[in-house]
């Protein structure tokens, strides 16, 4: 087994955290990620690789050991369900809340409920220690339109600002979880490269502090 170590990074708004944080680690990719089209990135540290996937894809990557960390936020992590990878560290970084959200003057069926969301299972769990029963309705994108046309009585996604549920009507209802990215460990390589994974670890929360 190699002695370097690969963390998978998310695209999109957590990258732009994540970075900087890295850099405070000492740990700087050779090239810029924002241009560049490779998805394996060497680093400074000759002992640290990144790759660069789908958010929804680093706890598989962790969990599988195709990586051995990853940098995800809580919501998909919550969503996949943990299994076979340590969360480690808050990084405290893209901060938002998952919520419920609909039509503040619009009262609720009393029978079942029709939710729209891209996190089913995070979702499922919400509603069923509240004992409501819900259809789940699962969509990739533009949650806020399904309320609107009438598909879903809510949708439950994650809400930063609350700009884009006020600019379509709705109202945020119920928090189900804050939402922060996490550093996350496969367990294989906590015993395997069990050093190297410990110390890297140590200056990322060094970093965060």
């Amino acid at each position: 087994m190699s002695s370097a170590l690969t963390i998978a990074l998310a695209k999109g708004r957590i990258l732009d955290e994540t970075l900087p944080l890295l850099a405070r680690a000492g740990i700087e990719p050779l090239d810029d990620l924002s241009s560049s089209r490779k998805l394996v990135f060497s680093t400074n540290d000759p002992n640290i690789n990144l790759v660069l996937i789908r958010s929804s894809d680093v706890p598989t990557y962790v969990q599988y050991g195709a990586a051995d960390l990853g940098i995800a936020g809580k919501d998909v992590l919550a969503e996949h369900g943990g299994e076979g990878l340590y969360e480690r560290v808050d990084l405290k970084i893209a901060p938002c809340k998952m919520m419920t959200a609909g039509f503040a003057e619009r009262p609720l069926p009393r029978t079942r409920l029709k939710v729209a969301t891209k996190y089913p299972e995070i979702t499922r769990r919400f509603f069923l220690e509240q004992g409501r029963q819900v259809e789940l309705i699962k969509l990739y994108g533009s949650m806020e339109l399904a309320p609107v046309v009438g598909l879903a009585d809510i949708i439950v996604d994650l809400v930063q600002t609350g700009n884009t549920l006020k600019a379509n009507g709705l109202t945020p209802l119920e928090t189900i979880m804050d939402i922060s990215s996490r550093l996350i460990v496969n367990r294989a390589a906590l015993k395997m490269k069990n050093n190297a994974v410990r110390a890297l670890v140590e200056r990322i929360e060094t970093a965060v502090e």
